[in-house]
Parts: C-alpha cells; structure tokens; sequence
C-alpha cells in the first residue's frame, strides 16, 4: 500500500530534519475543489481528494505529486507545494493536453487523470504518449511513492 511507502519517505526525510506536509483540512479542500473546476474546469477524482487529506503535496527524489495550490492554504505547509491548478494551465497550453488532469510528474513521466475515459495514467515526458494504464489512483500512487524510494 502507498501508506507504507509514505512512511519510509518520511522517516528518511526525518534524518535530515525535513519534514512533508500535512493532510489539508476540509475547508482547504472544498476552496480548492471549487478552484479547480472554476479555473480548470474539470472535476477532482475522489481517490486524489482522499490522499490530499494524508498529506498536501510533495517533492521527494525527482518525484512530485501536486497538492493544493500555497494561495487557496490557511497556513503555510512544511515543505513547498507545487500547485495543481498552476501546473495544469502550464500544461494546458499544449490543447491535446486538456483531456487530462495533471496529478504529479517525475523527470521522465507525468502523472495524469484522463477525464474522458476516467483513467489514471502514466505518460511520457515530454512526448504525451501513453506508458502506463492504472486501474486506481492508489496503484499509481504506489508505483511514484515505490519509484522515488530506489
């Protein structure tokens, strides 16, 4: 489970005095959903909302899942948090791209929700083609946290 891979980056961030974000609150949440599909017009797939709420965002090794943009926050989180709603419309200048909602990216992969088809996918940075197909947003989630932990 991505719980346990959590952990093992978080007691290795532990022996450098680096902490990761924490959960973000309801409110913080319900702000940002609302963003989204304002700015981005799309829809936040529940799976993606329940890991925001373990942990906002982060960067570890080359691997980074997007979290709740640092403006729509209460307080200032632990470590630095590359926002979901930026990124997206960095991304979205490409068109072909606004089938997918960004979810995180790595040195040679994004990590995208396929709106249309309700998929989690893995593509090619920075040709767009499709790597890998996941099932769950869990499944993907463990195979970042898995990747960023060799």
């Amino acid at each position: 489970m991505w719980n346990i891979k959590l952990e093992e980056i978080i007691e290795e961030k532990n022996l450098y005095g680096e902490q990761v974000n924490t959960g973000a609150s309801e409110v913080e949440l319900a702000k940002f959903m609302k963003n989204v599909k304002e700015e981005l017009q799309k829809d936040l797939p529940s799976e993606y909302n329940n890991v925001l709420k373990a942990i906002n965002g982060l960067e570890f090794n080359g691997f980074i899942l997007y979290g709740i943009d640092e403006v729509l926050l209460e307080k200032k989180p632990n470590q630095h948090i590359n926002g979901l709603i930026s990124f997206n419309q960095i991304w979205y200048e490409n068109e072909d791209q606004k089938k997918y909602l960004f979810l995180g990216e790595s040195n040679i992969s994004w990590y995208v929700y396929d709106t249309n088809k309700e998929q989690y996918i893995e593509l090619d940075n920075p040709s767009g083609r499709e790597m890998v197909e996941f099932k769950k947003f869990d499944e993907m989630l463990e195979k970042i946290l898995s990747d960023s932990l060799l």
